[in-house]
């Protein structure tokens, strides 16, 4: 991906970070430092680099459930929005992009595991809005945004994970092109809906329709191009 910098090679795989993901730390340094000063600012950026550690362990359970059937990922980029493991091809079969789909948020599940099993974390959280509590312990915090991460992948719009377990349970009974297309229909109006909401009640919301909506559309027609029955 264009504008990244390589920052680690794991297993084999670059992990690089986009440069607007340096910016977007930058803003969680400014915003955090006038809420609560130096302290603040470094609570702040150690939750983001927390999160993001997450959502690192989550791309590599998609690469590591692709390298299992022989499809290899040359690297992992970490944007503001998430992370994107790129993989050299889509798995042949739609068994298999089930199990690499459903593999990343199968790593959070264990993560969340970790932390309340052995950890003995409660994540006890009510809101988004308690994040921002500096009474709430970052482990606590660790387990909440690994549980929303589950639950975002899992909306079955393109290009989340739930989008493309979508697709593979309608491969199994359909071509792949009409499961693909399915599917993008189902994340566009997932995505319409999103748009709504935020209107009436979280503009933020709209930002994600966008995303689901672009997602949904490039999916589609990336399998087009590629010709796939």
């Amino acid at each position: 991906m264009r504008s990244s910098l390589k920052v680690a090679s794991i297993f084999g795989i670059e992990v690089r970070i986009h440069l607007t993901f340096l910016l977007f730390l930058v803003w969680i340094w400014f915003i955090n430092y006038q809420l609560g000063g130096f302290t603040g600012a470094i609570q702040g950026v150690l939750f983001i680099l927390g999160l993001f550690a997450c959502v690192l362990l989550h791309e590599f359970g998609h690469a590591f459930a692709a390298r299992g059937f022989g499809i290899h990922t040359p690297d992992i980029t970490l944007l503001p929005i998430g992370g994107v493991a790129r993989l050299d091809r889509i798995p042949e079969k739609p068994w298999q992009e089930l199990v690499v789909a459903i593999a990343g948020p199968l790593v959070n599940v264990v993560i969340v595991a970790v932390l309340i099993l052995v950890m003995h974390t409660g994540g006890a959280l009510d809101q988004v809005e308690d994040l921002e509590s500096p009474t709430i312990g970052f482990l606590d915090k660790m387990v909440y945004v690994n549980k929303m991460l589950i639950l975002f992948n899992l909306i079955p719009a393109f290009p989340m994970d739930g989008g493309r377990i979508l697709r593979a349970l309608l491969a199994m009974a359909m071509p792949y092109s009409r499961a693909t297309q399915i599917a993008a229909w189902i994340g566009q109006g997932l995505a319409v809906v999103f748009a709504i909401f935020g209107i009436l009640f979280n503009p933020w919301l709209i930002f994600i329709a966008y995303f689901i909506f672009v997602g949904a559309r490039q999916e589609a027609a990336m399998v087009r191009a590629r010709g796939v029955r």
